[in-house]
Parts: C-alpha cells; sequence; structure tokens
C-alpha cells in the first residue's frame, strides 16, 4: 500500500479526505480555485506543523528544497508565500474548525477507554495564553501595550484528546467561557479555581453533570452535615451552603466542600463538587488529574508550532491553531492504529526528518537508530497518552 511512497504521503492518508471536501464545498470556498485548494493548503501548513518551521519564510524554503516533491506530497503545484498567506488570510477559518471537530471525534472514537469507571466521561476544561505582538495583532488587545489570545480546550482525560476549544482575547476571564460548553448528562467536569462561578456549575448540576472545582481561599461555607472518620489525607468531608447572599443565589441548593492534605505537594486543597456519591479520595484524585491538561499545553506549545504565528490576521492564527489540533489528532490516531509503543514525542521527532524519506511507516518507526530520542523538555510525551493509575 505505501510502496515508494514518501513518510509525509503515508501519515496524510490517515486524514479522510471526502470528509474534508465536503466541508469545503460547503462553504464553496474551493469554487474558482484552480492551483492551490484548500486540501493543499492544509497539507503545507500541517507539512510547516511537523517539521518545525518557526515561520512562514522558513516554511517555503524547506517546501522549495523539495520542488519536485510537490505533487506527491500533496501539496500542488504552487506553493508560494504569498499564495500561502492570502489562503491564510482570507479562506474562512470554520473550514479547518469543522475538520479539526471531526478529527477530534475520530481520535476519541479510537482512544476510548473507562480509565476512571465512573460511568460517563471526564473532562477538564482550562485555558492557556499566547502572547502577541500588539503592533502587529492589533484585534487581539490584552493590555495597554500587549496583545494575546487565550485558548479553552475541554480536554477528555481519559483519550487524552480535546475536544472542544474555544478562542477568545486573552482579556476573557476564565469562568466567561464555561457558558460556552454543552454539558452531558452524567460526566465529570473538573476546574480550577479560575472557574468559580456559580451560575455556571449550578448550570453543570441542573444538566444531571458533576463537577469538581477547586475553592477559592474567600470562600465562605457553612456545614450541615459532615463525616467524622476520614481516609488518611482527607481533612474533612462535609456538605452544606453557600453563605455569600449572590453565591448563594446562583447555587441555591447544597454543596459538599473536601479538604485534602497533598504528601507531595505539602499542601492542602478544598475542593467543592457536587458529586455526594463519589468518596473523597475520588474528589481529590480527579482533581489531581487535571494536571493533564496542563500536560497538554506545554506539549502542544512545545512540539507544534502555535507560539508564533505565520498570519497577522485574527483568521490566519485560528486556521494555524486549528491545523496544530488537526496534526495533534492525526498523531494520535495513527499511533492507535499502528499500535505503536512510541510515545507521541518520539513519533513527531522520528516523523519531523523523515518527511520526504520513502520508508515504510511500520519500518521508519521500528528502526533502532531511534531508540535514543528522548524529551529534552523534561515533559514526556507518553504520559499525555498513556494509562495512570486510579
Amino acid at each position: 500500500m505505501f510502496k515508494d511512497k514518501y513518510v509525509f504521503t503515508q501519515l496524510t492518508s490517515f486524514l479522510d479526505r471526502s470528509k474534508f471536501n465536503r466541508i469545503v464545498a460547503k462553504y464553496q470556498v474551493d469554487k474558482y480555485v484552480k492551483s492551490f485548494t484548500c486540501w493543499n493548503q492544509l497539507l503545507a501548513m500541517m507539512f510547516g506543523q511537523l517539521c518545525n518551521r518557526e515561520g512562514l519564510r522558513d516554511l517555503i524554503v524547506a517546501l522549495q528544497a523539495h520542488q519536485e516533491k510537490w505533487y506527491h506530497l500533496g501539496l500542488g503545484k504552487s506553493v508560494t508565500r504569498s499564495n500561502l498567506s492570502k489562503a491564510n488570510e482570507n479562506r474562512d477559518y470554520h473550514i479547518f474548525e469543522d475538520f479539526a471537530y471531526y478529527m477530534v471525534e475520530q481520535a476519541r472514537t479510537k482512544r476510548k477507554t473507562n480509565i476512571f469507571n465512573l460511568g460517563g466521561n471526564v473532562y477538564a476544561f482550562d485555558s492557556t495564553t499566547i502572547d502577541l505582538c500588539l503592533d502587529v495583532f492589533w484585534w487581539a488587545k490584552f493590555r495597554k501595550h500587549k496583545g494575546g489570545i487565550k485558548i479553552h480546550p475541554l480536554y477528555d482525560i481519559e483519550t487524552q484528546v480535546p475536544t472542544f476549544f474555544h478562542i477568545t482575547n486573552a482579556s476573557v476571564h476564565d469562568s466567561r467561557a464555561m457558558c460556552e460548553i454543552l454539558y452531558e448528562s452524567g460526566s465529570y467536569y473538573i476546574f480550577d479555581r479560575g472557574y468559580n462561578s456559580f451560575k455556571d456549575l449550578y448550570k453543570i448540576d441542573m444538566a444531571d453533570a458533576s463537577f469538581v472545582v477547586r475553592a477559592k481561599k474567600s470562600l465562605q461555607f457553612k456545614s450541615i452535615k459532615w463525616k467524622r472518620r476520614m481516609p488518611k489525607n482527607v481533612l474533612s468531608d462535609s456538605e452544606g451552603i453557600l453563605t455569600v447572599y449572590k453565591s448563594s443565589k446562583d447555587y441555591p441548593i447544597k454543596i459538599r466542600k473536601v479538604e485534602y492534605w497533598d504528601e507531595e505537594q505539602n499542601r492542602q486543597f478544598v475542593f467543592l463538587t457536587n458529586a455526594f456519591d463519589l468518596t473523597a479520595l475520588q474528589v481529590a484524585l480527579l482533581y489531581k488529574n487535571r494536571w493533564q491538561v496542563e500536560l497538554f499545553f506545554k506539549w502542544l506549545k512545545q512540539h507544534l508550532k502555535i507560539k508564533k504565528f505565520w498570519g497577522t490576521s485574527e483568521n490566519a492564527v485560528r486556521i494555524q491553531v486549528y491545523c496544530a489540533i488537526i496534526s495533534y489528532c492525526l498523531v494520535a490516531v495513527l499511533q492507535h492504529d499502528m499500535q505503536l509503543e512510541r510515545s507521541i514525542y518520539e513519533v513527531l521527532q522520528i516523523l519531523s526528518i523523515s518527511l520526504t524519506d520513502k520508508s515504510h511507516l511500520v519500518d521508519l518507526f521500528s528502526q533502532s537508530k531511534f531508540n535514543n530520542v528522548k524529551d529534552q523538555s523534561g515533559l514526556d510525551g507518553l504520559s499525555l497518552f498513556d494509562n495512570f493509575n486510579f
């Protein structure tokens, strides 16, 4: 099947081109395009992501070195800085957003596991800020002399795939993005203390879903029922009500508070939850695994190019972010379908120097010369995709 095909061509064969073409037809973007289609644009962006190009000029230089291979790489006949830049500036980013969500669903379906055995999905919601130069990215004003955007992903901890991502200006408070989530009945949502929006937490309860959120230090809570015998490291476990007027109006029902001592960090954590059926240790462990989304942020920023953008408009920035998500999900699908025992970091490192080789993918990832590939950042890419004990 893959004989005499470039590694990049073999990799992109895992993408559903017919689905992508249907999305493009929906937005009628390729209607009068002859030489540089949306598919060519997607592959060019992914090529740059996977081979770690720092900028648009850098990407074009790398592509021009392989100009005779463009057609077989799926890049079309004409890839220039001008047409790629114009495509990123002018083509509707919703094409790439829709396909990113399709890839997310494919990756989640393939990687479905049941680590927690709670009967529902377990999600972590958080945000990461990417600083931008205000003089260039004028639309992303953050502070007086600073620009930036925030990416708010809803991260499926069990499949290690972001299921939803909301992009805003960096000035938008984290909790304001909570209203964008479509809460699933029976699922669990984990938040840090920047998400103490009791109005939104009450919506989660009304959706028959559960939440675990780290409480703010200013929490005012009145216990009405508490457990007397605690397991190790659980300082208290009580049910009660919020006593601040606005909070009690936003969340008018009882809520559970768990105080936990983390020996590893030598510090105390206070959690609020509406999951009365979980043990206190389960509540603490759910929050502990929220840090998987922090690893995802670090992994994404380090290994896929979203810290430096190849276009200055909001449309171009969004296209680049969605192409990063597509690349991430593609590698996740590849790792699953080929049953690779290598970490995602190793897969990306090997791909980055092999995209224009004609090695078969099976042979490529089994070659002993890549056995010493290590993550120099201290972030273990495998930890993002391996099961962890609960």
